[in-house]
């Protein structure tokens, strides 16, 4: 039973208009993105002093020419819109339609019916990044004809995984709006008020509440400087989209070793060399864990809700 709600709600999700035009919109960045990096790869990998420079298909992800933001970049701000139009009303549309008690008079359970509205959007997410990340790969082999290495493959994957699980987040707080609400607008409307706070008002107010408190830089030691400005990144990755920029970031750009503030010692006799793929997902272990964390609170308080919810009124 729980094969055929999977399916109808992947079927249901890719007849919808919107899905359509959020794909659309998706793969015309990606496209753009990727134009951008081919075009400027070339020089870029003839920079002998970049570290990253034998990272050849994480260029096609992470480099550009100022003109557009790199791929990570756009996804940052289009993954929250795809899990929300996705789930802002995926159980007040059929408790409105009428279609939610019939639903439960079969022999369904409510808690296969809220799993299958959850599993196929992300099954449909994960599908469209995986055949981008392929048509990356196979425009990458044709283009330059170098073979992938393992690691740059593991990376993309990784930022692939990341990718589904911050859609996942969003998708789950839709939901759970939806249920709250009985009427679409209003849970669309409040996913949205929520997303544009942590990505544009959050930054600020933390600035605005932080800042006053500094002292003088020119008063205290840079140890201290650095963990001021350490509590201000902690506070920032409250919001998902800096947990989301920082994994992503770490796992397709080798170089980059630290996610904080470095003092000038720590930076003596530093070698300029790319980490493993395993270093660089213990580093961004902490926001994986943060994006499921939150991802799986947000749906357990829907599952808590839609299972003591009367919907026979």
């Amino acid at each position: 039973m729980m094969n055929v709600l999977i399916n109808k709600e992947v079927a249901t999700h890719i007849r919808s208009w919107r899905f359509i035009v959020l794909i659309l919109l998706i793969v015309l960045t990606f496209s753009a993105s990727l134009y951008v990096s081919s075009s400027g790869l070339r020089e870029a990998v003839g920079n002998m002093k970049d570290p990253d420079q034998s990272f050849l298909y994480l260029k096609l992800l992470t480099t550009t020419d100022n003109a557009i933001p790199p791929f990570h970049v756009f996804l940052n701000f289009l993954a929250p819109l795809l899990g929300i139009a996705l789930g802002f009303d995926a159980v007040n549309a059929e408790y409105n339609a009428g279609t939610l008690t019939r639903l439960i008079a079969q022999p369904i359970y409510r808690d296969s019916l809220l799993i299958s509205k959850f599993i196929a959007p992300l099954i449909v997410v994960g599908t469209l990044f995986v055949a981008l990340v392929l048509l990356m790969i196979g425009g990458g082999l044709l283009g330059t004809g170098v073979r992938i290495e393992p690691q740059e493959l593991l990376r993309i994957l990784g930022f692939t995984l990341i990718s589904v699980l911050y859609v996942g987040f969003w998708l789950s707080l839709s939901i759970l709006l939806s249920i709250r609400f009985r009427q679409p607008a209003t849970s669309a409307l409040t996913a949205i008020g929520i997303w544009l706070f942590f990505t544009v008002f959050f930054p600020i107010l933390v600035n605005l509440v932080i800042r006053p408190f500094l002292p003088n830089p020119n008063y205290i030691s840079e140890q201290e400087y650095l963990s001021y400005n350490e509590l201000i990144l902690n506070l920032l990755r409250l919001s998902p989209s800096q947990l989301y920029t920082d994994a992503t970031t770490t796992l397709l750009m080798p170089s980059v070793r630290s996610l904080g503030p470095i003092a000038m010692e720590q930076m003596v006799g530093a070698i300029p060399a790319p980490l493993s793929f395993r270093e660089s997902f213990l580093m961004v272990w902490p926001q994986i864990s943060g994006l499921t964390a939150a991802m799986m609170v947000c749906f357990a308080w829907s599952y808590f809700i839609f299972m003591r919810r009367e919907i026979r009124s």
